[in-house]
């Protein structure tokens, strides 16, 4: 696939997916479509970067989900006997075989109505916020503080539409859960412990997420900058940095992914082996309740899953991404652009 324009004298310039470039005459080209890669998204309008990021964060969590439903049954804090799990692959194996071949599944279908919209406003504004934070701090390139800020100020628009999906979506993937659908579980939270339910988390979400979104920008932005210094389309250097920054950040988060999940989830079984009556709230009684629980180690839960779970789901997400983004910008070039 190229990218072509046309400029005086008929002249062309072609790019190639792979960011190389190539002069098809002796001149040069003014036209936007001889832009390099990383200029195109800077003239990209706001529905590109928001139906780019809309498709990632669809694929990213519907391929990646059945191992995101072992992960929230590895982070249960007193799991019940036939629910406790050594690996992933084991996990998968045992859920399919004890509760059928699409338990793994319940739950897509709202985590995919929530990843859509909250990874358009995602992508939508860590775009416009780096471009931005770049252009104030006089950076030439990319300024790891302004990606990390960016990054950070993106999380709080994802988390607000995505947090009400996290929590029906987990309540679903726990080992025996009452919930049977998605609506269900809704209706049941809304009705028996309020709207303030599905925000219960928000702010622990928010401590979670920040941290690692930071760290994952900063590390996805350093990691192009050593494989793809040109910054062109380059779908390896794409998929190596989202999974090398995702593994990072998820490694480094864990603790407090085990405490959004008891908090989304209200695990019955740990609440009263802790003698707590009603309902747990806030990310400080989260902690002491998992260190009263599993001490050290139990902050560390599903650590493994978390890793296997963010790795390829942050290369999808961003390889996805980069490509929609290239493909839209060009497609709009090409229908203004005279051959």
């Amino acid at each position: 696939m190229e990218l072509r324009c046309g400029g005086v004298g008929s002249q062309t310039v072609g790019r190639r997916m792979d960011g190389e470039s190539r002069d098809g005459g002796g001149g040069g080209c003014k036209d936007a479509g001889s832009e390099d890669y990383e200029n195109l998204p800077t003239s990209a309008s706001l529905s590109t970067h928001m139906t780019a990021g809309a498709m990632a964060g669809i694929l990213e969590h519907s391929v990646m989900y059945p191992v995101d439903s072992v992960k929230t049954r590895m982070q249960s804090l007193n799991p019940d006997p036939k629910a406790q799990y050594t690996s992933v692959y084991g996990a998968l194996k045992k859920i399919i075989r004890t509760e059928g071949f699409w338990r793994p599944l319940r739950g897509l279908n709202v985590m995919m109505l929530g990843a859509g919209p909250a990874h358009a406003l995602y992508f939508a504004c860590y775009e416009n916020m780096k471009r931005t934070l770049n252009a104030v701090f006089h950076h030439q390139g990319n300024s790891h503080l302004a990606n990390g800020i960016a990054g950070s100020m993106a999380t709080l628009l994802h988390d607000a539409v995505m947090n009400p999906a996290e929590v029906v979506k987990q309540r679903l993937q726990m080992y025996d859960s009452p919930h049977r659908s998605a609506l269900r579980c809704v209706w049941t939270v809304w009705r028996t412990e309020g709207l303030g339910a599905f925000y219960r988390s928000y702010t622990t979400q928010l401590t979670m997420n920040i941290p690692f979104q930071s760290i994952h920008f900063i590390t996805y932005e350093f990691l192009q900058e050593q494989v793809n210094p040109h910054r062109g389309y380059n779908p390896q250097s794409h998929i190596i940095s989202g999974g090398l920054a995702g593994a990072l950040a998820a490694a480094a988060t864990t603790p407090l992914d085990v405490c959004k999940t008891l908090l989304n989830t209200q695990e019955n079984m740990a609440l009263n082996l802790a003698n707590i009556s009603g309902r747990l709230s806030g990310m400080a009684n989260a902690f002491r309740m998992v260190y009263q629980l599993n001490g050290l180690p139990g902050y560390f839960k599903g650590m493994q899953a978390r890793i296997i779970y963010q790795m390829p789901s942050t290369a999808i997400s961003w390889s996805v991404y980069e490509f929609f983004k290239y493909f839209l910008t060009k497609h709009k070039l090409e229908s203004r652009t005279p051959y």
